[in-house]
């Protein structure tokens, strides 16, 4: 097995062989945008799932959980 010392820039990252550094901070930063609006929707959907009594009232509009799932005492499912 090879030591990191030993294994070359384009083994450990093949996404970037042949690059230019611009063009990989390019292909970083558009990555990085990309990524903002994704983390703020999750921050958005963590918080309204979290909202006390949600669940219960998901439940009762939808009809609750199949008799076949159970709840698990944290409030997640369990199989």
């Amino acid at each position: 097995m090879k030591t990191p010392g030993e294994i070359s820039k384009s083994q450990r990252y093949p996404q970037t062989a042949g690059m230019s550094m611009k063009d990989h901070l390019a292909r970083v930063t558009e990555k990085k945008e990309h990524e903002q609006p994704l983390d703020t929707a999750t921050a958005a959907f963590q918080r309204v799932i979290g909202a006390p009594g949600l669940l219960e009232r998901f439940d009762a509009d939808f009809g609750g959980l199949p008799p076949a799932t159970a709840r698990h005492p944290a409030g997640g499912l369990t199989a």
